[in-house]
């Protein structure tokens, strides 16, 4: 048992209530009410005109490829300084996941190599926004629309990141939200596709519940209701969504609570451990916190071993995907990403939550010093 753990999830009275209240109206387990009042709720807080829920983010952004007309043959631009899901998605429609470089400021996809990676078969490019900072999206956004691609922003770790007043969401023609157990919010998994598109909603929506063209809620409804494509049960349970709901009315408030102590954290870092290097959000960017990472050079491997040894937990976000067993021996792929591999073995992700005390916090510092 980790002293300090790398994440807890935040919860109160209100998500227990919200979801005893839906499991004893005894019935719209599976569909109901919810579903659709946290979609809404979903996207007037990011500022899209639709939002569609899916039982995880990865069956988000699978559906998403589907809806955007992704296909075999098709290439699809992606970090591999990410989770596996964003490279592995592209494969699930027969589309080729191709790996750009990333930049150092914010971790996110090089704008530059992006550029040098796109051919006549490119068709999308998936940025993530790293930990919950936004990535230079402003840039990408530019280069989707100049090379005629579609963009969909993976923005599983920042929901509710800005730049400026925009939130990240709203640059892309569409983009994926994770409620995984270690993100913003949580409903313990399930995901969303938010986008401003009338189409890509519609066709989210066949995707997501068997191609079945919905006009009544199924499990209420005597009406015959056709299926006119192929589909999956990729739905978010009704109880699953009065959880996403009670948790979105406590957004704010938990990220002003993960910035403070990240505030805390990198004073403490920068005057006390000046070898490590602290995140730092470029101007007019709000970071959200969800990750908390360090680049320690050198000592990272040692450190991260030591802060066990302590009880405190640390982890490695990410390990590059192209140099996974999977893509690069089963699939064969031989990159060269000389920043995504430099950065991948010097960083550390740090506790980070809501509720990390200073206390906790100091025992972190004091045993980064002490190993120094």
């Amino acid at each position: 048992m980790w002293k300090i753990p790398l994440f807890k999830i935040y919860w109160d009275e209100d998500d227990v209530e919200a979801v005893t209240k839906s499991i004893m109206a005894g019935m719209n387990w599976a569909t109901g009410p919810n579903v659709s009042k946290f979609e809404e709720s979903i996207a007037s807080y990011v500022g899209t005109e639709y939002a569609v829920t899916f039982n995880s983010g990865t069956s988000a952004m699978h559906a998403a490829l589907l809806s955007h007309g992704i296909k075999e043959g098709d290439e699809i631009i992606v970090p591999s300084f990410t989770f596996i899901a964003t490279a592995n998605v592209p494969l699930f429609v027969g589309a080729k996941p191709v790996f750009a470089d990333i930049e150092e400021d914010t971790f996110g996809l090089d704008p530059e190599d992006v550029k040098e990676k796109i051919t006549e078969k490119t068709k999308a490019i998936i940025p993530i926004h790293y930990g919950g900072c936004p990535c230079k999206i402003r840039e990408l956004k530019e280069i989707a629309q100049d090379y005629d691609l579609t963009l969909i922003e993976d923005s599983a770790e920042s929901f509710g990141a800005r730049v400026k007043d925009e939130k990240v969401g709203t640059f892309g023609d569409s983009a994926m939200l994770s409620f995984c157990q270690n993100k913003i919010i949580t409903t313990g998994e399930g995901g969303a596709i938010v986008t401003n598109s009338k189409e890509i909603y519609e066709k989210l929506r066949l995707v997501r519940s068997h191609g079945r063209l919905e006009t009544q809620d199924y499990f209420t409804s005597t009406e015959y209701m056709d299926y006119i494509t192929l589909g999956y049960n990729f739905r978010m349970s009704n109880i699953i969504s009065a959880l996403g709901i009670a948790q979105l009315k406590k957004i704010d408030k938990v990220i002003a609570m993960r910035r403070k102590n990240a505030e805390y954290l990198s004073a403490r870092l920068k005057q006390e451990t000046p070898e490590m290097t602290t995140p730092n959000p470029l101007k007019d960017y709000c970071h959200v916190y969800q990750l908390y990472t360090i680049n320690a050079n050198k000592y990272r491997d040692e450190l991260a071993k030591y802060l066990a040894d302590s009880g405190i937990m640390t982890k490695v976000y990410f390990p590059p995907i192209h140099l996974t067993h999977f893509y690069k021996n089963e699939l064969g792929y031989a990159c060269e990403l000389p920043v995504t591999e430099k950065i991948s073995e010097q960083v550390l992700t740090l506790p980070m939550y809501p509720t990390l005390t200073k206390k906790e916090i100091d025992f972190i510092i004091d045993k980064i010093k002490s190993f120094l």
